[in-house]
């Protein structure tokens, strides 16, 4: 198992409804520990922090686990463009090829796609995402700075959240000073 699966299936459990960090962290809604396959090495003990929400079902998930970059897509939701980009750009692992060159997408990759898809939510820029792969990739002995990159999301994302929530407060004041104005015939 590598370290992007054993990530993404350690994650993929009931606790991670529990708390509310950014994906990628242990008990976090959206995050898989048991998918952490960036190309990584096999190791049954290898710790992971992909993501996907909560046990999610695989769009095959008892049979054949090989998708085209087409099926990716209607799945995940990304273009084709932006799956190669990832690859391109060492987000995405070495993808598998059929005899033909067609790339084949494994559930772990879909994963991998899933948690990829959190950090974007996050605001995390793309050469942090690269990090993070590299970092999965390189093995457990990077596990400080995984955790260090994705704590430092997390204080981003709770900055983002308290402006937001300022921001929301003033439109609240605005929208019931418009509504306390208006004339007493439009408010019935």
């Amino acid at each position: 198992m590598t370290v992007m699966e054993t990530e993404t299936t350690r994650t993929q459990g009931p606790a991670q409804a529990a708390t509310a960090a950014p994906s990628g962290v242990a008990g976090t809604p959206g995050v898989s520990e048991g998918a952490e396959s960036v190309g990584g090495t096999d190791s049954a003990d290898t710790k992971a922090d992909s993501c996907a929400s909560a046990p999610t079902a695989h769009p095959r998930p008892s049979g054949q686990d090989h998708y085209t970059i087409s099926e990716v897509v209607a799945f995940i939701g990304l273009t084709a463009h932006t799956l190669r980009w990832y690859e391109r750009i060492g987000l995405m692992p070495h993808i598998d090829r059929s005899h033909t060159g067609q790339r084949r997408y494994r559930n772990r990759d879909l994963d991998w796609l899933t948690f990829v898809g959190k950090l974007r939510l996050t605001g995390m820029p793309v050469a942090d995402m690269v990090r993070y792969a590299e970092l999965v990739r390189e093995g457990d002995h990077t596990f400080t700075e995984r955790h260090e990159l994705l704590e430092q999301t997390r204080r981003d994302v709770r900055t983002r959240i308290s402006e937001l929530q300022d921001t929301l407060a003033v439109l609240d004041y605005k929208i019931n000073f418009y509504a306390d104005a208006r004339p007493a015939s439009e408010r019935l």
